[in-house]
């Protein structure tokens, strides 16, 4: 692959310093965006060409455009924070860089090169670092994402393809203080089969989770559970969470990766965070009888999920159409509590950095 560089065309219409400062009081997310964003483009003709960090703004497509129709789009979600001492700093953009690679194979979209991938989120940070929130749990939440757009309605592999990056500041996810879950265990519907799309971060995993979403909002909880598809008896994920495990002796399980589960970041992060917290954990298949069971005798005493959004949040609980089982007292517990702080004091530069996960921008 040739290099592709972003060029920087900055804004002539930036947002005031006051009206800034009144979305950065309380941004809440992903209702507002910084100024610029990143866009390249990708040809069979030419492969990536034209990329550059330009105004933030409408994208014009035709109705015939092939995302619209044949949902071959991929993205990624990560966050820019700053430090105490106004550095700004990204939390392991190369393991979203590589992900994204592999959601484009499995999309039959082009590969964009690690360097040219993190050159736009440094880039665009930089550009735009004054909308990077200081104080509590913000952030800027950064939004890479591709998509087909061909305007071709046969349905074969985009040859026409665009990448962009937008950015948007995100508030503390838990404004008033962490608060547990109660998670609804889908017995209908399945997130993803094997051979399937499950291990890309696809639009179209989000979309076949939203009836499963609105059932469990129905049933007065917050998230939805998914088993597997073949056997309808493995805990997989939530609609957007990993899930790990905390038994009685102290060992910490999370699900292993099946090609049907995300292979989400912060998951990944937490395998090492919770060694390093002195606990043992094991990547196996976990049943929802062991779930259920577990919790209902103690031998499971805490549950929490994890992500970029929320990054570790507790389970209060788990409902399914013939009961609930609470977990442990209801209000989290000790491992979840320690690897939320171990991973937040890494991501807000609180602590030393010994994986190395932090890159700061110049």
């Amino acid at each position: 692959m040739s290099a592709l560089e972003f060029t920087v065309e900055p804004s002539t219409h930036l947002a005031g310093d006051d009206q800034r400062a009144q979305i950065l009081a309380n941004p809440g997310f992903g209702q507002y965006f910084s100024d610029h964003m990143a866009i390249a483009t990708w040809t069979a003709e030419k492969g990536w060409h034209d990329a550059r960090i330009t105004a933030f703004g409408p994208l014009e497509l035709s109705p015939a455009t092939a995302v619209f129709h044949y949902a071959q789009t991929i993205f990624e979600g990560m966050k820019a924070y700053r430090h105490p001492d106004d550095s700004i700093h990204l939390f392991r953009p190369e393991a979203n860089a590589a992900r994204f690679q592999r959601s484009a194979q499995r999309l039959a979209l082009p590969e964009l090169p690690t360097e040219a991938f993190l050159d736009s989120l440094h880039k665009l940070v930089e550009l735009d670092k004054a909308w990077v929130p200081g104080g509590g749990e913000t952030s800027l939440y950064l939004r890479p994402f591709m998509f087909g757009s061909d305007p071709f309605l046969g349905v074969r592999p985009s040859s026409h393809v665009t990448y962009c990056l937008i950015a948007s500041p995100a508030g503390s996810y838990f404004a008033k203080g962490v608060k547990p879950v109660r998670i609804w265990l889908s017995e209908e519907y399945t997130r993803a089969a094997p051979g399937g799309t499950g291990a890309a971060k696809t639009g179209g995993n989000y979309a076949s989770s939203l009836l499963a979403q609105a059932e469990a909002i129905e049933e007065g909880c917050d998230q939805v559970a998914f088993l597997d598809a073949v056997e309808k008896k493995w805990v997989e994920e939530l609609g957007g969470m990993n899930l790990y495990f905390v038994l009685d002796d102290n060992s910490v399980v999370t699900p292993e990766l099946s090609g049907t589960i995300l292979e989400g970041v912060t998951r990944d992060s937490i395998l090492k965070l919770v060694t390093d917290l002195g606990y043992t954990v094991t990547e196996r298949k976990i049943s929802v009888d062991e779930w259920r069971e577990g919790a209902a005798s103690g031998k499971v005493r805490e549950v929490f999920a994890c992500g970029t959004a929320a990054v570790v949040t507790p389970v209060a609980s788990l409902k399914w159409k013939d009961g609930e089982t609470q977990i442990g007292d209801g209000n989290g517990g000790p491992v979840t509590a320690a690897v939320r702080s171990a991973l937040l004091d890494v991501q807000y530069g609180r602590v030393a950095d010994p994986h190395g996960w932090m890159t700061r921008i110049s």
